[in-house]
């Protein structure tokens, strides 16, 4: 795992201050990459490639940036490619290794198929591969977004990198993206590749970027399709997913250090520690679990140790205290790069730190709910519709894949969910369910005069939202597939965005073995009518690891994702910290928020209610990058290294 960037002209310039800006944008992303660092320029200093590195595999030869024998190929890559060895041995029938590393592989097949060759590629990357002869540079993403890749262009001149905070220095002005903040408002996320920074975006998972003769040409190369398979039975569902299960994590054990395990207390993460720790090096294999000494609600660290001890591996817990939140939260906020998702984030930054001490490696359950479909959102959303359906004596199994009677009995996992469905069902109920389904996930709807909205433009995130959730993969064929979409395009990297930047910000390597692109098209596959029967959340995962997890965790109906005590907190033991830090606002955050109307409301908020953590997320991103913008200038920097070298 490492941290990449790269300069490129794109009129072919030279620029004699290559060298030393690449350097500088190296050190933005020393903490991704604490093991080693590279710079490569190209003979007419008009493309330059930097590299940081975490060593994995080959660990004496996989230094980047990278060129083949030839020459006329260079690239930095971050990521692991977990059937390299097979690649591998497809091409060195035409193609001669240096070295033992999968970057080297990637080069090959470059040279062997072109752009394509990120058809050929299982596991997590973004990577830019520049072509000397072709006078062309290729950047590259993977599917799910696991890795991440940014860009900006500023003049005639394109930077790229891992992470944002190695652009900034380069920027003309750092601004707001008054379209990105909008959407984080509503689903505390960016959507269509937009950042909270005006002049950097994303380039989006699945997406190859191409840049010849100064024009970018950008394409999506892999879609999720819910093409739904009508012939086999659950139970053959349910045995193929245990084959693609283990040989994804067998793949995702592939190293040359030792591997642990996040386990939060959730089928999905226990799954993954229990199997890595059997099809692994049992021996070796160690857990890392958080949790809060606040009560029966915030701490389930009773499941993570029936796991360790059904397993017998070592684990290793966190406790988590208010005192973290002061110490670590402007750091959080720092490595992020701008505010997404939930507060998970924080026990997220505190369990890495502790695995870093013990393990580079560390397995962990993202992408299980999006696949599978554990949101209690789904349950809700459906009730609505089964209810509708039975008033109406009429439900449309292409929409309503459960009857109002089958669903009852799993009302329980609603329990707790109590302000959330008074909102939802308070307006709009029986609409279309397009604009339900936005209810559930808009957050905006929870606030009121303490946002500025003057200051917006007349861009409403709806619109950007249907276009996701009736996209051509989906259509309006399935409720249930539509919600999963939707969450799989959008919710999904961003919460891969909190997994990266949490556990790179120790130096750390999380895996995710059931974001596997095998695994991931088999299970879109599966008809919503066995995933989500009877309104039973994660239906075929318990089904799946029936014989693998301890059964307490099996017959849980309380499972609330990663619950933090912030209003507690907010409320009692950091009351003073946090008017403090809402007593000095940021400058430019006056433009859109009333700051006294947000005291305000963080002193009423409700348990598990996520509009402080929002509030405080952007405050602190306006203060850290734009307040202070200066602290990311380069340019003295960069006049000083110029004339030293």
């Amino acid at each position: 795992m490492c941290g990449i960037a790269g300069i490129l002209q794109l009129n072919g310039q030279s620029d004699h201050r290559l060298r030393a800006a690449l350097r500088h944008m190296n050190g933005k992303q020393r903490h991704r990459g604490p093991d080693g660092e590279g710079v490569w320029t190209n003979p007419a200093s008009s493309a330059g490639l930097g590299h940081v590195r975490l060593s994995i595999i080959d660990l004496d030869g996989g230094a980047q940036p990278m060129s083949d024998a030839a020459g006329g190929l260079t690239i930095a890559f971050n990521g692991e490619i977990y059937n390299f060895r097979d690649l591998r041995a497809q091409l060195c029938k035409r193609h001669r290794f240096k070295t033992q590393s999968d970057t080297e592989v990637i080069l090959h097949a470059y040279r062997e198929w072109g752009p394509e060759c990120v058809q050929k590629l299982r596991g997590m990357f973004a990577f830019a591969i520049w072509d000397e002869q072709a006078q062309s540079l290729l950047l590259a993403r993977d599917r799910f977004g696991i890795k991440p890749l940014y860009t900006a262009v500023v003049g005639e001149t394109l930077y790229f990198a891992s992470e944002i905070k190695a652009l900034l220095p380069f920027l003309p002005e750092i601004r707001v993206d008054h379209t990105g903040l909008r959407d984080y408002l509503a689903f505390q996320f960016c959507l269509q590749g937009k950042t909270l920074f005006r002049d950097v975006r994303e380039l989006p998972p699945a997406t190859l970027c191409v840049v010849k003769n100064g024009r970018m040409t950008q394409r999506r190369y892999w879609h999720l399709d819910y093409g739904r398979d009508w012939d086999h039975t659950e139970k053959w569902f349910v045995e193929r997913c245990n084959e693609l299960i283990d040989d994804s994590i067998r793949a995702h054990l592939v190293s040359d250090v030792p591997v642990g395990g996040y386990v939060s207390g959730g089928i999905d993460s226990s799954a993954a520690a229990i199997l890595g720790s059997r099809l692994g090096d049992s021996g070796s294999f160690m857990g890392f679990h958080g949790r809060f000494d606040h009560g029966q609600n915030y701490d389930e660290s009773e499941y993570a140790r029936a796991v360790a001890a059904q397993e017998g591996f070592a684990l290793r817990e966190s406790l988590i205290t208010a005192d973290d939140f002061v110490a670590s939260f402007d750091k959080i906020i720092y490595h992020l790069d701008f505010p997404v998702a939930g507060p998970g984030s924080l026990p997220q930054y505190v369990v890495s730190r502790a695995a870093a001490r013990e393990r580079k490696v560390v397995l962990g359950g993202q992408g299980g709910d999006e696949i599978f479909g554990g949101y209690v959102r789904y349950l809700i959303a459906y009730f609505e519709q089964c209810f509708k359906g039975a008033i109406a004596g009429v439900a449309d199994p292409s929409k309503f894949i459960v009857t109002y009677e089958s669903i009852i009995g799993n009302l329980r996992s609603l329990r707790g969910y109590e302000p959330l469905m008074r909102h939802f069902f308070g307006r709009g109920m029986f609409e279309e369910y397009d604009r339900r389904y936005y209810r559930l996930v808009d957050r905006s709807g929870a606030l009121g005069d303490e946002i500025r909205w003057g200051a917006f433009t007349d861009y409403d995130p709806y619109d950007s939202f249907r276009d996701v959730f009736f996209s051509n993969q989906v259509g309006k064929q399935c409720y249930f597939d539509s919600m999963l979409h939707f969450d799989f395009v959008t919710l999904l990297p961003a919460l891969l965005q909190v997994e990266d930047r949490m556990s790179m910000a120790h130096g750390i390597e999380s895996r995710t073995p059931f974001l596997d692109h095998p695994l991931v098209e088999f299970v879109a596959t599966i008809p919503a009518n066995v995933k989500f029967k009877d309104g039973e959340l994660k239906r075929l995962p318990k089904r799946i690891f029936a014989n693998v997890l301890p059964r307490c965790i099996l017959d849980r109906k309380d499972k609330m994702g990663f619950p933090v005590p912030l209003v507690e907190w907010f409320q009692t033991t950091l009351r003073g910290h946090i008017q403090d830090r809402l007593a000095s606002p940021s400058q430019a955050g006056a433009e859109f928020f009333d700051h006294a109307r947000i005291s305000e409301s963080i002193s009423q908020e409700r348990a598990f209610s996520r509009k402080a953590w929002g509030f405080l997320c952007l405050e602190a991103f306006f203060h850290t990058f734009i307040d202070k913008h200066e602290r990311f200038n380069g340019d003295q920097y960069l006049d000083q290294d110029t004339r030293a070298a």
